[in-house]
């Protein structure tokens, strides 16, 4: 082996010399590197925890008493608690604390509202009532589920797969769970007809949440639309019943809004675009932590210059009083009926995690002028609604001049008439609340559902007779209720413990078109009932007498 030199010798000792001073100053060094990483990193976890989906190894937040108190309840109270319903009663009380509309939707409860606001689900498509113990087929959706699988009005049904559905343990809800499903899901169905068992198998499918009750021409230039509430599939079902009424010479119209709770904002808002023209403000929200949003006609309407008249009462609410207010607001329409319900509050929907759902309110909506509808709810909730039932004891029900709007403020239409806000849509045209209505006999009537059963009951044993009218005009005009009718419903009311004999002239008369209406409806479904029942209406005669 060959010797280094000595100059090269000299070279790698100071190259090791050097190494090894480096190697003691990175000893030196390392752990004060490795210790600033660390805490570096610590901060920056820290401060990005808020915005991560969980929290940090780290994260040191002290739980709230409500948790501690939860913790405490499942860990050491006597009895098993049920952890979640007590955490849903917490919610509850908790929104109660800021308005009536802000809400807490269960997941259990979540499904059917959102079917609502849908305007459908899956199902089978029947109507159904409980008699006796027994579920009855009072009608079949034409062209649904079960219309296509043959079952008729006047089945029983007696089970459903390995479900019975007869007997004192049945209920509505029960029944409804049973029967809706998933699209295209099918489902053995054994009734009885007559006295013969049969087997029907449905196959599910969406079935329609209608809006319109009604449409149909009052008059040969007056027609009559009725809307419920306000879902996805409202303005769509409004303008198939427009446009059919404007094929049959449609120039005046009356828009039925009484008792529709609203719903969906939008759909009012693009029915009012088809009364107003050019880009006329239709409403407007506003809230702290939601910046003012406009919403106008953008589009030539359908029905902009023919006479329009908006019937309203104490059930009218939400969407029902933004489409009454801003058609009040330009003068496009006279208002008839009483105070509406006076809600102004404008909700948005979170889903939660747990599949339920969480309704908060997050704006006020206000009319074209600049009115707010929103009653006060300063006193709470229960203080809340029962101002409405104050409504039918003190007096403003019966008479315009102890209608309590909010005279605070004063505003003008855009004609310069006087309107008012804070307090729901006063009417143009007062119109009093029969008293006869809410009598104690016919509140029982009501309350015990006699007035369904009676028309279902009625066409089962009328039905050749029944079969002669062609349409639901000609029922009303023609049909005549008999003595012999009036005593075959005394005896169905009176096996419910509800005694008629002694009512009065003006109940009778007043009960007479009701059932009336019952028959029509079990014939032409909703809007069979609605054009008997409108034949004797205050409303729609004074309705007529204004778009005169």
């Amino acid at each position: 082996m060959k010797k280094l030199s000595s100059q090269k010798l000299f070279t790698l000792q100071a190259f090791n010399n050097s190494t090894s001073m480096n190697n003691k100053k990175l000893n030196v060094w390392l752990p004060l590197v490795f210790s600033m990483v660390m805490i570096t990193g610590m901060f920056l976890g820290y401060k990005m925890r808020d915005a991560m989906p969980g929290k940090s190894f780290f994260y040191t937040e002290k739980a709230t008493p409500l948790q501690e108190i939860i913790n405490l309840l499942n860990k050491k109270y006597v009895d098993s608690v049920n952890i979640k319903s007590l955490a849903d009663t917490a919610i509850q009380s908790m929104l109660s604390k800021l308005d009536p509309h802000s809400v807490y939707i269960p997941a259990a409860d979540l499904q059917q509202v959102n079917e609502e606001i849908a305007g459908s689900f899956f199902g089978i498509g029947i109507e159904f009532n409980i008699f006796n113990d027994s579920l009855h087929v009072i009608n079949v959706l034409q062209g649904g589920p079960s219309f296509k699988a043959g079952l008729q009005t006047g089945d029983i049904l007696l089970s459903a797969e390995d479900s019975i559905i007869s007997g004192k343990k049945i209920n509505t809800e029960k029944i409804r769970s049973i029967l809706r499903g998933a699209q295209g899901s099918s489902i053995k169905l054994t009734i009885l007809r007559g006295k013969e068992k049969q087997v029907k198998e449905v196959v599910r499918d969406i079935i329609p949440l209608v809006s319109v009750d009604a449409a149909y021409m009052l008059t040969p230039n007056t027609g009559y639309i009725r809307l419920n509430k306000f879902s996805s599939t409202t303005y769509k079902e409004f303008m198939t019943a427009l446009m059919s009424l404007k094929k049959q010479s449609l120039t005046k119209l009356i828009l039925d809004l009484r008792g529709n709770g609203g719903g969906v904002l939008d759909q009012a808002i693009e029915i009012a675009d088809e009364f107003l023209e050019g880009d006329k403000l239709i409403t407007y929200t506003e809230g702290i932590h939601s910046q003012k949003k406009e919403y106008r006609c953008r589009r030539e309407g359908q029905f902009e210059k023919g006479s329009l008249v908006i019937l309203g009462d104490e059930g009218s609410a939400s969407a029902s009083e933004v489409l009454m207010g801003a058609l009040q607001d330009w003068d496009r329409a006279t208002i008839i009926g009483r105070r509406t319900f006076g809600k102004g509050l404008v909700q948005e929907q979170f889903d939660l995690s747990d599949k339920s759902a969480l309704r908060l309110t997050i704006a006020r909506y206000y009319t074209p002028i600049g009115r707010s509808i929103q009653r006060s709810y300063k006193n709470g909730g229960a203080a809340y609604y029962k101002e409405i039932m104050n409504r039918y004891t003190d007096g403003e029900m019966v008479s315009a001049d102890s209608v309590k709007n909010d005279t605070t403020r004063l505003y003008k239409s855009m004609a310069g008439k006087k309107l008012y806000g804070g307090g729901g849509i006063s009417p143009d045209i007062f119109v009093a609340a029969d008293a006869a209505k809410i009598g104690a006999t016919i509140a029982k009537i009501y309350g015990k559902s006699i007035l369904n059963d009676f028309g279902y009951r009625y066409f089962e044993s009328h039905k050749q007779s029944l079969s002669s009218y062609k349409n639901a005009s000609q029922f009303v005009k023609e049909f005549k209720f008999s003595d012999e009718d009036w005593r075959f419903f005394s005896a169905m009311a009176e096996k419910d413990s509800v005694i008629v004999s002694n009512i009065l002239s003006k109940e009778k008369m007043l009960l007479v078109g009701i059932l009336k209406s019952a028959i029509a409806r079990q014939l032409y479904r909703s809007e069979g009932y609605f054009e008997a029942l409108n034949a004797e209406d205050i409303f729609i005669k004074k309705s007529l007498d204004a778009l005169k």
